[in-house]
Order: C-alpha cells, then sequence, then structure tokens
C-alpha cells in the first residue's frame, strides 16, 4: 500500500478482507425497518431490546413499522446490561421455540451482542464454552449462516451494529470474553441518531470513550501484515489488525470524538453533537470489526471482573457496574504511556486526530502526548480520575493484572506486546492522573 506500517513481512498475511452492513443513518430512519426487514425476507421476526426499552417510543416506532409491512413480531427483553451465559442461553432458547425466519435488535450493544450470540446457539446448539477461543474453550468455528439480523442501535459507541462480534459475560470465569465469527455480522444496520436525544451526559460519556478508545486502538494496533498468513483465507478473522481500510473510518472516528465527544457530554440539546457522535460509534465499529481492538479493552475486562460495590450514577443497574466505556478509559491514558515507544509516529499521528496540540513532539514523547489529550478530554467529559476513581486500591493491581492476562487475542493485537509484570505496571500507574 506504499505504507511503511504495512510492508510485508516473511510469514505474514499480504491480503486483507473488509466486511460491513448495508448501512443507513439519519433521523427518523427507523420508521424504515419494516421495508427493510422485508427485503431480507423476514416475515416472522424476534425482535430483542432490554426492558428499559421495551415500553418506548423506538421499539414502538419499530415494531408498527414491521407490523405495517405485514411481519409478525414476537419480543424477547429479558437482556441485562453486560449480558452473560445465562442471558444467551434463555435468549437461544426463545429463538429455538420460534418458527422465526428473522431478528431485529433495537437497543445498545448489549441487546445486539445477545442477539448475535443468541442466534448461533439456537441454530448450533453446543457446550456454551466450545465457540470462544483459549482460555475459555476450543474455539471451535461457528459451523454457517444464522438468522439475517437488522440491528437498530439506541446508543452512540459500541458500534455492534457494524461488528462480528459479541461481547459476553462468561460466568464461570465471571469475566467477558469476546465471541466472533464473520456469521455475526448483522445483514443491515439502521442507525437513527435521534435516539441519542434523550440519554443523560454520563451514558453519553461512558459510550463516547468506548468510541474513542475503538478508533485509537484501531489505528495504533499491529498491522495485519505482521499477524501470521493463514492457509485458508474463509477462516481468517475479522479482527485481523490495523489495516489501511480500517485506518480510513478510526481517523475521521477520532476527529469525531475531538469535536463532538465534550460537546455531546455537557449539553444534551446540542444535537450536532449528538448526531456526529452517533456516526462516530458506527465509524469506529467499522474500524474495529475489521482490526480488531487491543490493550485498554483487554485491561477493561480486569476492571469489570474485580468491581466490588459500585454503583454509577444514572443507570438502573444494580451494583457492581461500570460501564464498558468508562472500564475502557480509566486505565487509557497509563497504557498509550507504555505503548507508544513500539510505534511513535502512529500514536502521534493518532494524538493528532484527537486534537492534541503538541503532534510535532520527538517519538520519545509520543506516549505523553497521547495520553495527556485523552486525560483532558477525560477531565472535561466528567470521567473517574482513573482506576482509583472507580474504587480500586494499590493493593489490587496484580489480580486486576491476573484477570486482564487472559485476554490474549486482544493483547497480542497491540503494538507491543505486553507480559503480565507490564501489566500491573500500568494498572499501577492508571490509579490516577490528576
Amino acid at each position: 500500500m506504499g505504507c511503511q506500517y504495512y510492508d510485508c513481512v516473511e510469514g505474514g498475511a499480504g491480503s486483507f478482507t473488509v466486511a460491513m452492513p448495508k448501512y443507513t443513518f439519519g433521523r427518523g430512519c427507523l420508521s424504515e425497518a419494516g421495508i427493510r426487514a422485508a427485503s431480507l425476507g423476514m416475515r416472522q421476526v424476534a425482535l430483542f431490546t432490554d426492558p428499559m426499552l421495551l415500553s418506548g417510543s423506538y421499539v414502538e416506532t419499530v415494531i408498527l413499522a414491521l407490523k405495517a409491512s405485514g411481519i409478525t413480531v414476537d419480543v424477547f427483553s429479558d437482556i441485562r446490561i453486560e449480558p452473560d451465559d445465562d442471558t444467551v442461553i434463555l435468549a437461544s432458547r426463545f429463538l429455538a421455540q420460534g418458527s422465526f425466519d428473522g431478528v431485529v435488535s433495537v437497543g445498545g450493544g448489549s441487546v445486539i451482542d445477545t442477539a448475535k450470540a443468541a442466534m448461533v446457539y439456537a441454530r448450533y446448539p453446543a457446550p456454551f464454552n466450545d465457540y470462544f477461543g483459549a482460555p475459555v474453550g476450543p474455539g471451535k468455528p461457528v459451523p454457517g449462516p444464522i438468522l439475517p439480523h437488522l440491528a437498530c442501535p439506541t446508543t452512540s459507541g459500541t458500534g455492534s451494529e457494524c461488528t462480528s462480534v459479541a461481547v459476553i459475560r462468561v460466568n464461570s470465569l465471571n469475566t467477558k470474553f469476546v465471541l466472533g465469527s464473520p456469521w455475526l455480522l448483522p445483514e443491515e444496520a439502521l442507525v437513527d441518531p435521534s435516539v441519542c436525544d434523550s440519554l443523560p451526559g454520563n451514558a453519553v460519556a461512558s459510550t463516547g470513550f468506548d468510541l474513542l478508545c475503538h478508533a485509537i486502538e484501531c489505528y495504533t494496533a499491529k498491522a495485519y501484515t505482521r499477524w501470521e498468513k493463514v492457509a485458508d483465507p474463509l477462516s481468517r478473522t475479522m479482527l485481523q489488525g490495523a489495516n489501511p481500510w480500517s485506518d480510513m473510518s478510526a481517523r475521521r472516528a477520532l476527529e469525531i470524538a475531538d469535536q463532538y465527544l465534550v460537546r455531546g457530554v455537557v449539553d444534551q440539546a446540542d444535537q450536532e453533537a449528538r448526531d456526529a457522535l452517533m456516526f462516530g460509534a458506527s465509524l469506529a465499529g467499522m474500524a474495529f470489526g475489521n482490526s480488531g481492538t487491543h490493550l485498554p479493552h483487554a485491561m477493561s475486562y480486569g476492571v469489570t471482573h474485580l468491581m466490588n460495590d459500585i454503583t454509577t450514577e444514572g443507570y438502573q443497574v444494580a451494583s457492581p457496574f461500570i460501564p464498558h466505556g468508562i472500564s475502557v478509559a480509566v486505565s487509557a491514558p497509563a497504557i498509550f504511556r507504555y505503548l507508544a515507544d513500539a510505534q511513535p509516529e502512529r500514536h502521534l499521528e493518532a494524538a493528532g486526530y484527537l486534537g492534541a496540540s503538541d503532534i510535532d513532539a520527538s517519538p520519545n514523547e509520543a506516549g505523553e502526548v497521547v495520553a495527556c489529550r485523552i486525560i483532558q478530554l477525560m477531565k472535561d467529559a466528567g470521567l473517574p480520575n482513573g482506576i482509583g476513581g472507580v474504587g480500586f486500591l494499590e493493593g489490587d493491581v496484580k489480580a486486576l493484572a491476573e484477570s486482564s492476562f487472559r485476554q490474549k487475542r486482544a493483547i497480542a493485537n497491540a503494538p507491543r506486546v505486553a507480559s503480565l509484570s507490564d501489566m500491573e505496571e500500568i494498572y499501577a500507574s492508571a490509579m490516577s492522573y490528576w
């Protein structure tokens, strides 16, 4: 590609693959759900949502649109935020007991991910851990296609409507892991930014930092050419490392985070900012759905594994609970201070797209430039001050590192692979920033 970052290496991949759903964006487009579902051959739909959205106007709009197109609708709403294997198994039974020819999801990443995973286990029953890689299970591939899926996100962060992964908490290990397969990618995404008008600022902060971290992790991920070449191109995971296409989406998503994240948090009436963040979330999803995230997401799972007696204001979720975007962001500045030495120019470029003013700094200052920009955005958006700000103590560092060290694929996708002791040092550095 004429870019040193993607120079071929012996035994490395020589090509990359891009996949994304048919994508519709615009205020009011939820009303298109019926026509779009019908075009996918849906006549009897399983609609997935969560209890908080069930009686609201967004679900109502979608159901009315589906029925206007002659589609029968059955609703599954027994979905928890941060879904676990029990949630997925219950949802898969719901699907297996019906005669559904399609799924429509209306909700945040938890709803969309539950729908994806449930379709797998409904069509291809197996011991739950079978489709997860080590240390959860043997990593068996999903055998084939699942039901057509129309995904309608209601938050501006996860980008799950554009990815072929589902993040599920495995209760036996009390930690989230990634279920991934090209078959999980929704056929269509219907993204209506008006759904974000009513979101409180702290929810926009969490989802906005998920957007931000998706984008910067994709842009700084290990290049696809440095992943081992696979013999069968159809078995290539979409979590394939940074590539020119994911770069394109990640760059614009970072610019959107710079321009609109804080605005969208502090002013609920700022429609321009909220709309931009919704589009940015999809762009970041398109990026990480074709490249994969790395260390900030890997280390977020230790935070949500070991959180204790924490209640997040504004969320109707039982303690302990830390929103996903917050769990990622609180360690991110310390992580990029550690990672930047491996690819300083790349990190300085990312910092520039994110609005850093000192992008002409020397390469050995790259980590500090990225970290300082993220810290400033955290302050401006009212995020907790590091992992100490969500309740962790110095004595928790070792356990946090041991928990997150199980996230092998994400750790390996970073430009610099962290050891267990490296991760302990990063967590210690992430205790507070200001």
